[in-house]
């Protein structure tokens, strides 16, 4: 069979692209490297957030239609402007994202959840994550305030039934090796598969296969030592095909190539994310406690932001320290505000009565330095200041070397839970260069013509930090968009 559009990967941005371009009547075939029970790439292990633009309950409602007017009453949705999202996606990337890519990414956030809605994917309010029930009433906080019914597991199962509803061809086992450059442009894709190898061709390819936090090779390289120990908790198959190929034919390197998406990870979790668990090795609950090294010493801060604009750098930091590793500490306090993720099984999980007993039990940490950092923390809280999850409330630490912005309490009630995370990276910064009309450009900035890219494979959007429930949000927005673009370029060849 002809195609018009080559989309290559599996994920969120390649599947809205093969969308995309189908809905403009192109014929389309997705080339997904991973067998089709392990396809979906990445997103298949998000728990599923979009960070989009909105004014209140009004826009929420308009996205979750079955809002109920008890749930309206009993939440302040807030709002999310414009100006906000900018704000947020500057300050945490040290002001380096690329300001047209950001432009672009934010003004098409809200409608894209729309085309998605349309296309039947169910959105819910992120109770729990996003807000917490204080004297039962939620507010959202730190900007994501829906996820995609299912997670991202759910939303990937729903994209591709609309893919293979819409008529596009995907093939599994199928791992892009080379782009066919003709003196037009791209012409189509070399592949791999089980039985041999061939050429599909087309008059546009979108590259949409992801980073390279799989290629330990390039991690090490690239990231620098110490992050070939460092867990992927995604998909194996992400290991910079798209990357290659593109830099093959001419494509502008772009973005912080030294830079990745790592957060606090189960210490003893597989080498890789797996699909049937893919959220049981997230500690995200540390603003919530405290976080101690191999010598029982506090070394970040925990409270200094909403977790959705800090836990994608703490996963480096903790990387860093002796022996790769971390305790989340807490006490019965705050208990009931730990995420799902810490009571599934398999959690690396410590508990006793006594601060004395949990420092024994805490493997491969000093006890007496872990007795003394508690010891002082407690010491330094400012329990005057009423403690609050919803909003950044200012009950801080005095006096120590590294103190707690927001959210400190007492280590002191028992019983005790320490959890042991290392870092697993989600996916690298480094990429292509793309315009706001994703077609890949060269080291002159010129377009290579028929080549497009979406997703995580794209650099320059994100440097240092990430804030939460972008990522499928920005392959949302760039894989619709490269799929409407590479549709039009191939339908006037």
């Amino acid at each position: 069979m002809l195609y018009d559009v080559v989309v290559v990967g599996g994920g969120c941005a390649a599947i809205c692209a093969a969308l995309s371009a189908s809905e403009r009547g192109a014929r389309v075939i997705v080339l997904e490297r991973a067998p089709k029970e392990h396809r979906g790439g990445n997103s298949m292990f998000a728990t599923g957030g979009f960070r989009i633009v909105h004014h209140g309950a009004d826009d929420i409602k308009k996205i979750v239609p079955d809002l109920s007017e008890e749930d309206i009453a009993r939440t302040d949705f807030g709002e999310y402007s414009t100006e906000q999202y900018f704000d947020d996606l500057g300050r945490v990337t040290q002001y380096l994202s690329d300001p047209e890519l950001a432009d672009a990414l934010i003004k098409n956030s809200t409608d894209t959840v729309h085309w998605l809605r349309d296309q039947g994917i169910r959105f819910l309010p992120n109770y729990g994550r996003q807000a917490y029930n204080i004297d039962g009433r939620f507010k959202f906080f730190g900007g994501a305030v829906i996820y995609a019914n299912g997670g991202g597991t759910g939303l990937m199962e729903a994209q591709y039934h609309n893919a293979e509803e819409a008529g596009v061809t995907i093939r599994y086992n199928a791992r892009a090796t080379q782009l066919v450059r003709e003196k037009g442009g791209i012409r189509g894709v070399r592949i791999e598969s089980s039985e041999n190898e061939e050429t599909i061709t087309a008059s546009a390819v979108v590259l949409a296969s992801g980073g390279f936090e799989a290629n330990l090779e390039w991690r090490t390289r690239y990231l620098g030592p110490g992050w070939d120990l460092a867990k992927v908790r995604g998909t194996r198959y992400n290991t910079g095909d798209g990357i290659r190929m593109a830099i093959d034919v001419g494509a502008q390197p772009y973005g912080q190539w030294s830079g990745c998406h790592s957060v606090a990870w189960g210490r003893n979790a597989g080498e890789f994310g797996d699909v049937a668990a893919p959220h049981v090795g997230f500690r995200h609950s540390y603003p919530f406690g405290i976080v101690v090294n191999q010598e029982g010493r506090r070394f970040l801060d925990e409270g200094a932001d909403f977790r959705g604009y800090t836990y994608a750098k703490y996963g480096r930091i903790i990387l860093q320290q002796p022996g790769g590793f971390a305790w989340q500490v807490f006490d019965s306090q705050v208990k009931k505000l730990l995420r799902d993720e810490y009571a599934m099984r398999g959690t690396a999980k410590v508990q006793a009565d006594t601060l004395e007993q949990l420092a024994t039990r805490m493997q491969d940490v000093d006890p007496a330095g872990f007795l003394k950092t508690v010891q002082e923390y407690n010491a330094a809280v400012q329990r005057e200041v009423p403690f609050d999850p919803n909003v950044k409330d200012g009950r801080s630490t005095v006096g120590l070397g590294v103190n707690k912005t927001n959210w400190a309490t007492g280590i002191e009630v028992p019983p005790f839970e320490a959890y042991a995370v290392g870092c697993g990276i989600t996916f690298t910064f480094g990429g292509v260069k793309i315009d706001t009309t994703t077609r890949v450009l060269s080291i002159e900035d010129k377009p290579l013509p028929g080549l497009y890219a979406a997703g995580e494979l794209v650099g320059g959007i994100f440097y240092f930090n990430y804030p939460g429930a972008t990522g499928l949000t920005s392959s949302a927005v760039f894989g619709r968009i490269a799929g409407r673009e590479a549709a039009s370029y191939a339908l006037q060849q």
